[in-house]
């Protein structure tokens, strides 16, 4: 069971969403007769399923007395073909709802999609699937939760889950070693801090640091972070070390098998393609 961001955390945009799809009027619908109709909804593709419950609350919105069938369940499977949702009520709701419902429907499971290859890429190496924070304007809490249907982890909701001096960062503070203090002082203790190395000197600095909790391995060829993980593991330390750049589906095993335990891929918010899957009224 994968459980959604509360609908009061997303309402608001949804209804944005709608707002911004109907302008003034939306003269076609208006042009026709409004009668009670059913709709299904099916996919038209093989796909995992994710945003079930975001798809029914803008159809709630559009017409509160609409009846909804889920059918499927968020980070299900399905097949060509599958019903997922079932739709009962007055034709002008249905239709005034359809097209931003079927857009973040669509956005939301080809994300989950996608994770779930790169999750079954990597399967037994031990390796985990992290997204980034490369999310859509108004949509990351929905397009992170897709990605924990796909059997992803989330990196970080927010900045404030987490510290991560990147090289901008480290550049402002003048250097990994004034940062990491710096931030350790400065943020809670249980924040934990990773450092983004993109060399392995860099690395070995971190290695001397117990503040810092994790290094995120930017850019590393397969030889740099084999050696990665094994000067880590030399040093007796216990943090993290996470893979990131350049991390396409085709090259994400061999990263795995270099011994890291985490590979973050921001392609699952930025570039997944959108699932297939159509409302068809009768």
């Amino acid at each position: 069971m994968y459980h959604p961001p509360h609908p009061e955390s997303y309402r608001d945009s949804l209804r944005a969403f709608l707002r911004e799809d109907w302008g003034t009027q939306d003269w076609s619908t208006a042009a026709v007769p409004d009668r009670p109709m059913l709709a299904r909804v099916a996919a038209k593709a093989d796909l995992v399923l994710a945003g079930l419950p975001v798809a029914m609350e803008v159809l709630r919105l559009a017409d509160p007395a609409l009846r909804l069938t889920a059918l499927c369940e968020d980070g299900q499977g399905i097949t060509r073909g599958t019903e997922v949702l079932r739709i009962e009520g007055a034709s002008h709701g249905i239709l005034l709802a359809e097209r931003v419902m079927l857009n973040l429907l669509q956005r939301l499971s080809g994300t989950a999609t996608l994770t779930r290859a790169f999750v079954e890429a990597v399967a037994g190496t031990g390796a985990r699937i992290l997204d980034t924070r490369k999310t859509t304007p108004g949509l990351k809490l929905l397009e992170k939760y897709a990605v924990r249907c796909g059997g992803g982890l989330n990196h970080r909701l927010t900045l404030g889950d987490g510290v991560l001096l990147k090289e901008n960062h480290l550049a402002a503070a003048g250097g990994i070693a004034a940062a990491v203090a710096s931030a350790r002082a400065g943020s809670p203790n249980l924040i934990r801090i990773e450092v983004e190395a993109e060399t392995l000197e860099q690395l070995g600095q971190c290695l001397g640091l117990p503040e810092v909790d994790g290094v995120l391995l930017d850019n590393m060829s397969l030889e740099q972070l084999r050696e990665a993980v094994a000067l880590r593991n030399r040093s007796g330390r216990r943090l993290f070390l996470e893979a990131s750049g350049n991390l396409s589906l085709e090259r994400a095993r061999a990263v795995a098998e270099t011994g890291v335990d985490f590979l973050s891929v921001g392609a699952l918010t930025h570039s997944a393609p959108a699932a297939d899957l159509s409302l068809r009224m009768d």
